[in-house]
C-alpha cells in the first residue's frame, strides 16, 4: 500500500469535519407596486400649510419639496366681509378652492402642516385651522 493513498489531501479532511452546506435557493421577491388610489391613479404628493390666525386663515400648497407653491388662497378671497375671514366657513372653503387648483394642477395627496401665531399670548391655531383639515365629500 502506498502512502499516497492513505494519506488524505486538507480539503479532503476539512470536507469531512464540517457539516455540508447546501447552497441557499435563490427566492423570487413579489414585485413592489407604486402606491395607487383605486388601481389607476398614481399618489403625487405635495405639503399644505395651514396657517390659521384670529384674523384670517391662509393655506398654501406645494410640492414636497416646499420650492414650488401650487396654489394660494386665504379666507379674504372666499368672503365678502372682513369680519367673516377668520370663520370656519371661510376656512372650508378656501381649502375647497386650494384642493381644486392642486388637484387641476396633479397633486391629489398632501401632507397638512398647521401653523399658528407666534410671540406673546396664546400660540394656538384659530378656528379655521380644523375646518381647512377636515376632507371635503366631494374630493374623496
Amino acid at each position: 500500500m502506498s502512502q499516497e493513498n492513505t494519506e488524505k489531501s486538507v480539503e479532503e479532511v476539512q470536507g469531512e469535519t464540517q457539516p455540508t452546506q447546501s447552497a441557499p435557493q435563490s427566492t423570487q421577491l413579489p414585485e413592489i407596486k407604486p402606491t395607487q388610489i383605486s388601481g389607476a391613479r398614481k399618489l403625487r404628493w405635495g405639503v399644505a400649510y395651514v396657517y390659521s390666525s384670529y384674523n384670517n386663515t391662509i393655506i398654501i400648497i406645494t410640492d414636497l419639496t416646499g420650492a414650488e407653491t401650487v396654489a394660494r388662497v386665504s379666507g379674504g378671497q372666499v368672503v365678502k366681509a372682513d369680519r367673516d375671514k377668520p370663520s370656519p366657513y371661510a376656512a372650508m372653503m378656501a381649502a375647497y378652492k386650494a384642493a381644486q387648483i392642486a388637484l387641476s394642477r396633479g397633486i391629489n395627496a398632501v401632507h397638512i402642516k398647521v401653523k399658528a401665531p407666534g410671540g406673546y399670548g396664546p400660540k394656538t391655531p384659530g378656528p379655521g385651522a380644523a375646518a381647512a383639515i377636515r376632507p371635503w365629500p366631494g374630493l374623496a
